[in-house]
């Protein structure tokens, strides 16, 4: 192997779980802090979502290690139960005895009895359920009956719920409806960016005891776009690369070997991966015929298409890579002529639901029929709305929204992903298109449909307290520029800072944070947002 050849005193891209290799983001730690926020005194439910190989299970094992020592913690992995298997797991885990042909009784009342006994001497009881998604709705159900248990003041129960986006639609079903109103903290974890692949594996190096700079930039910028900021697909690439390099004999990871180690790791992982590599090849010209062909190559019009558009889940979606085959345009006039396979081109997308679905894709969600029909889900910390906008504030703006373009009758809906100094790059489903602006203006009347984050819902006012105030106060000290005030309380330092921030927006100022100050204060603040792709020069 090569761990003494690299000088590691242990292997550092191990995919078994290591508590020294432990890394937190700052999403990891935000999730921790939503969670924590959650499962405070009141709360009964917690859910922590993310795709496969996110860093769930890493998030909640943390949690579990910095517990305070008045918190009983219990953690169930891969549960397939029937309600009887998940309360005699659960006596289990917690060392409660109980009959051997139990009925579904018995266990409760030895399950309530031993929340009793913690509670009377000063402990909380928390269970976590990994992989909750393959959970049955009746044995969600009964996991509801047994938070039911509650003295005047808390929950003798608090239950945090880890699973993959599935558990989030399980949970949007009218028959599990009172379990979701329960939820009192949530949070989608999503990958990594490109800094934070970086750093993770600059970690796991230093960790393992080896040479920091093992990768530089360029290979884990490679590592970043083909694994798609997963944690466990970068272990696998840096994994396969330092192997690749120690059979060659060479003491310095380059970036061929690490292409190599992306293409030999990513052709065993699943459709939705394979179709994310970047793409190594020159765009494809569509069929338009010679005669247009020609005459787009003579002048350089930026119209180029790529098949298989990638659709990541991050804050910073992968571009393909670009090659330049074409000289800078000319005559700008020759923008206007937009042919008419061009047009049906970017009219193809047909059905907002299918760009509503895209669009989710891209903050990392997968979306419910509701969701993808732009209907607000009550229990949702994130909204669809339909609206207008003018094009310089898309631009500053800067993340994908869906863009309604009309021509005669026909309607078709494509997703703003990348801007340059007079291109833009759209999605219409199934490619990826780049086109000058002023070809998209001909048919964009200023309708979109933009995806925002809105974890507050409810009104706030002078003297309230508890969590949603403090994300009041983050978002109110992001929105102004100014540092958090640092409290959970609706005090009279907050009221100015709604005030200013009414007044600066122009709504009616009153210290109140109404739904529609925190409409306004959570669209402006979406620090967790996709932002649009730069299409740079030598890629235009």
């Amino acid at each position: 192997m090569y761990k003494d050849f690299f000088g590691f005193v242990e292997l550092p891209f191990s995919i078994v779980p290591n508590s020294r290799y432990l890394y937190l983001s700052q999403r990891h730690k935000e999730a921790i802090t939503h969670l924590q926020a959650g499962l405070g005194d009141g709360g009964g439910f917690a859910m922590l979502t993310g795709e496969v190989g996110t860093g769930k299970t890493t998030v909640a094992k943390a949690m579990l290690a910095n517990l305070n020592e008045d918190t009983k913690a219990g953690l169930i992995l891969n549960p397939t139960f029937s309600s009887r298997d998940l309360l005699e797991a659960i006596c289990d885990e917690f060392k409660v005895a109980y009959p051997q042909e139990a009925t579904l009784k018995q266990l409760n009342q030895a399950i309530y009895e031993y929340l009793k006994h913690n509670h009377t001497s000063g402990w909380q009881t928390l269970l976590v359920i990994d992989e909750a998604q393959h959970l049955a709705a009746d044995v969600l159900e009964q996991l509801r009956l047994l938070t039911n248990l509650e003295t005047d003041t808390r929950k003798l129960l608090k239950v945090l719920l880890v699973g993959q986006p599935e558990l989030q639609r399980l949970l949007q079903t009218t028959q599990l409806r009172q379990l979701a109103q329960r939820i009192t903290g949530r949070y989608h974890l999503l990958p990594l960016d490109e800094k934070e692949t970086a750093d993770y594996i600059t970690f796991r190096l230093h960790t393992a005891g080896g040479d920091k700079q093992l990768f530089d930039r360029s290979s884990t910028k490679l590592i970043a776009k083909y694994s798609h900021g997963i944690p466990r697909l970068i272990n696998l690439i840096c994994d396969k690369s330092l192997n690749i390099s120690y059979h060659k004999g060479r003491v310095v990871v380059d970036k061929q070997t690490v292409h190599q180690a992306c293409e030999e790791v990513m052709q065993f992982q699943a459709e939705i991966y394979q179709q994310d590599k970047p793409i190594r090849r020159s765009f494809e010209w569509p069929a338009w015929g010679s005669v247009a062909i020609g005459v787009c190559a003579a002048i350089g019009i930026g119209w180029v298409v790529t098949k298989n558009v990638p659709l990541k889940p991050s804050l910073n979606p992968v571009v393909a890579e670009v090659v330049q085959t074409t000289p800078h345009a000319a005559a700008p006039v020759v923008y206007e002529q937009l042919t008419n396979d061009q047009r049906d081109t970017l009219l193809e997308q047909t059905q907002s639901n299918l760009a509503v679905n895209e669009l989710y894709k891209l903050w990392g969600y997968r979306a419910s029929v509701r969701d993808n029909l732009c209907l607000s889900e009550p229990q949702s910390t994130m909204r669809c709305e339909r609206k207008m906008a003018t094009w310089p504030l898309l631009v500053q703006q800067n993340r994908p929204v869906i863009l309604e373009l009309n021509y005669q009758s026909q309607v078709g809906y494509v997703i703003l992903y990348a801007i340059g100094d007079d291109k833009v790059e759209v999605l219409n489903g199934t490619q990826r298109l780049r086109l000058p602006v002023s070809w998209l203006k001909l048919l964009w009347r200023g309708n979109i449909i933009e995806l925002w984050q809105a974890p507050l819902k409810d009104t706030l006012r002078m003297d309230m307290q508890g969590p949603a105030i403090e994300v009041l106060d983050q978002l109110l000290a992001e929105a102004v520029n100014e540092q958090p005030l640092g409290t959970d309380i609706f005090n009279s330092q907050l009221k100015e800072r709604v005030e200013l921030f009414q007044g600066w927006q122009g709504i009616g100022v009153d210290g109140i944070a109404g739904q529609r100050t925190l409409d306004r204060l959570q669209q402006s603040v979406q620090s967790n947002a996709p932002v649009l792709e730069l299409i740079n020069k030598e890629g235009a």
